[in-house]
């Protein structure tokens, strides 16, 4: 199904608004609003895998920089201890940031816009049980999504199965020891369709990681990615990320791991270390990959409007693609 550019627009709000109802509704999420800049001396940014710059700048009246957010990690399980919610309760907002070293090609933009949330849990469901029981919460959403679009658009129908799949990073390292990570990730989410790919951050045997974790949210045994085959990329597309996120000993044992031990003086991770902070788990839900993948385009610029290099868009050209 081919739709014109005002089309897409119409279609990208239907998106977004029912899969953001039918998220809330499921985890039972209570939205708040979410800042586009922190401090940098807070230890609320995020600093993804420790070596994307973020964009900074100076403010009239303010003392030091600001930093323009690369997501919300943090500043929600935060937020959560600040605004009096409690056990079982959780918080989801609309996340905008920018990644100025993100490589923009047709999956990745560096305008960044997801839905985070965040939950509080406690002690005794810091376990990968628990995780299982909302990842599958998450895929339920998606495919609840799903209908509603084919219902609407008849033309787009989606192959999604019923369970999500769940996959270890090690376990895809065995099945596919001669394959990069993306390449494994690939080859089993074309043949299951949906998958949750899990405890990203720690070596594997090629003692490397399946892919670049901070150490300072999620538990690296407790996290992972949901997968979707995207047919018109002939690809996995990631849509979320998420985790069950460090307490007071995971985070100084992964702060170790990365050399950054540093980050405990932060009020941050002081608060973690503290036990100032609950217990959560949380995550992001990319909008534009959403979009990309239940309007079945082959370019994120088709769903969301940013800026690309003269390659790139020369390319989508060729390719008879309209980016927003």
């Amino acid at each position: 199904m081919s739709l014109t550019l005002l089309q897409t627009e119409v279609a990208i709000k239907f998106v977004k608004d029912q899969f953001e109802k039918e998220l809330a509704r499921l985890l039972k999420l209570t939205r708040v609003s979410a800042p586009l800049f922190v401090r940098p001396e807070s230890g609320l940014n995020d600093n993804l895998n420790g070596v994307e710059r973020p964009v900074s700048f100076d403010a009239n009246g303010v003392a030091g920089n600001l930093e323009i957010v690369q997501s919300l990690a943090k500043w929600k399980r935060s937020a959560l201890a600040r605004y009096g919610f409690t056990e079982g309760t959780e918080l989801y907002t609309d996340m905008n940031a920018i990644r100025r070293d993100e490589s923009a090609d047709a999956l990745h933009s560096y305008y960044v816009d997801q839905w985070d949330w965040e939950k509080i849990i406690r002690p005794d469901q810091r376990n990968y049980t628990y995780l299982k029981t909302v990842v599958r919460a998450v895929y339920l959403a998606v495919r609840r999504i799903a209908a509603q679009v084919t219902k609407k658009y008849p033309a787009l129908t989606f192959d999604l199965p019923r369970e999500i799949t769940f996959v270890s990073t090690k376990e895809l390292e065995k099945m596919y020891p001669a394959l990069t990570p993306r390449e494994r990730e690939n080859a089993f989410t074309k043949t299951y369709r949906a998958v949750f790919v899990y405890q990203i951050g720690w070596p594997l045997a090629n003692k490397q990681p399946h892919d670049g974790r901070a150490a300072d949210y999620d538990d690296w045994k407790l996290n992972g990615d949901i997968l979707l085959w995207h047919e018109p990329l002939d690809c996995a597309l990631e849509i979320s990320s998420m985790g069950i996120r460090v307490n007071a000993a995971v985070l100084e044992k992964q702060l170790r791991q990365k050399k950054e031990l540093d980050k405990l003086s932060n009020p941050y991770c002081r608060a973690v270390m503290n036990g100032e902070l609950p217990l959560t788990v949380g995550g992001g839900i990319g909008q534009s990959r959403l979009c990309m993948f239940f309007l079945k385009k082959r370019h994120i610029g088709e769903v969301q409007a940013s800026v690309w290099s003269a390659e790139e868009e020369a390319a989508a050209e060729r390719e008879g693609l309209a980016l927003l």
